[in-house]
């Protein structure tokens, strides 16, 4: 069966994953590098994703042929399989940062004192069998997430809004314009979601409207990360710097916390599943790549071998966050732009197969 994922789904994965994936390092790099104006430098990359999000989207409702198809049809199958080994590297290097951000972020969050890395490998018991898994085990994973997260952000809204001063966001549009730029660019690498679409294609029913629900998602993921970020800045200000793990430090200063200790912790470890899904998704899309690529067909021979790569770079970069970070931030946006934003809007040059009205 083709069709393995519901329109339904796809909202939910563009909502929440969306919004998860940029909750740990993103506001306190963008705090950065734009300042009082970070929403500024969001909101440029956003809109730039939810126009390629809307072009996948309604590229879906012309064609009911798969990326690999399309591809196939128009260069052949040696060129489409060769697009899809790049897209299977492509979504591997969009799980190496986030990868390990999650390990520094368990550590600091979850443990009182900085433990071996022994203790965070244990997550690739749960990627390897993940991965391995088809498009319906992915929809199924957001069906979960979705009243998860839900919960869980308005928790933590709940307890830090009364906090965020507002006036940290004054005078607005004072930072220099080169710097707002500066801030989008640099956070490129962070926007893979129309990439997830296009792995989508073919694989769901698309109905007259769903193009514009996939993209009303995203905005509504965006929306989510805009908050996130006005509190961040809004109770932090110009130290928001030198906070790290945005999620985990807006409901510090929530009044009951010196009553009753870190209920806010509750959220975060519901919303640490709800990450951990968001970050093998990318796992997943790289073994079906290389599935669709190679024609071999055990996934969980592919998924094993995903991860064991994974596994040895986290092992070898171990404490190099920093630097990785660094790195992405300055050269890996270049591939974000090309995968993420070029790809998907050229893919309406490829020939397909019109769709019965």
């Amino acid at each position: 069966m083709r069709m393995r994922i519901s329109v339904r789904q796809i909202c939910f994965i563009m909502l929440i994953y969306t919004a998860v994936s940029k909750f740990i390092i993103y506001p306190t790099f963008l705090s950065f590098q734009s300042g009082r104006d970070l929403l500024f430098s969001a909101a440029f990359d956003f809109a730039l994703q939810a126009v390629v999000v809307w072009a996948v989207s309604y590229l879906c409702s012309r064609t009911d042929r798969t990326f690999f198809q399309l591809v196939s049809g128009t260069l052949g199958n040696i060129t489409a399989r060769i697009v899809y080994a790049l897209f299977a590297l492509f979504f591997m290097l969009c799980t190496v940062l986030p990868l390990f951000e999650q390990n520094a972020y368990v550590h600091s969050i979850f443990y009182d004192t900085v433990p071996s890395i022994l203790v965070f490998l244990p997550i690739f018991f749960f990627t390897v069998y993940a991965a391995g898994k088809s498009f319906r085990n992915i929809g199924r994973s957001a069906d979960i997430c979705m009243p998860i997260f839900i919960v869980s952000i308005i928790f933590i809204f709940a307890m830090c809004f009364s906090e965020v001063k507002w006036d940290s966001f004054l005078p607005v549009l004072r930072t220099p314009f080169k710097d707002v730029i500066g801030g989008s660019v640099a956070s490129l690498f962070r926007f893979m979601e129309p990439c997830w679409l296009l792995m989508f294609m073919g694989h769901f029913t698309y109905k007259k409207g769903d193009a514009a629900k996939i993209t009303l998602s995203y905005i509504g993921g965006a929306v989510i990360v805009l908050l996130v970020l006005a509190a961040f800045y809004g109770v932090y200000g110009d130290i928001s710097t030198s906070r790290q793990f945005a999620i985990s430090k807006i409901s510090l200063f929530f009044p009951a916390i010196d009553v009753i200790g870190r209920i806010d912790l509750i959220a975060l470890y519901a919303l640490e599943v709800v990450m951990l899904f968001a970050l093998v998704l990318n796992v997943q899309l790289a073994v079906h790549c290389i599935n669709e690529c190679t024609g071999y067909d055990n996934k969980a021979v592919i998924s094993l071998a995903v991860n064991a790569v994974l596994a040895l770079i986290l092992i070898l970069f171990n404490n190099q966050l920093d630097a990785i970070h660094t790195l992405w931030s300055r050269w890996m946006w270049i591939a974000f732009v090309i995968f993420a934003t070029v790809i998907p809007l050229l893919a309406w040059a490829l020939k397909r197969r019109e769709k019965d009205d």
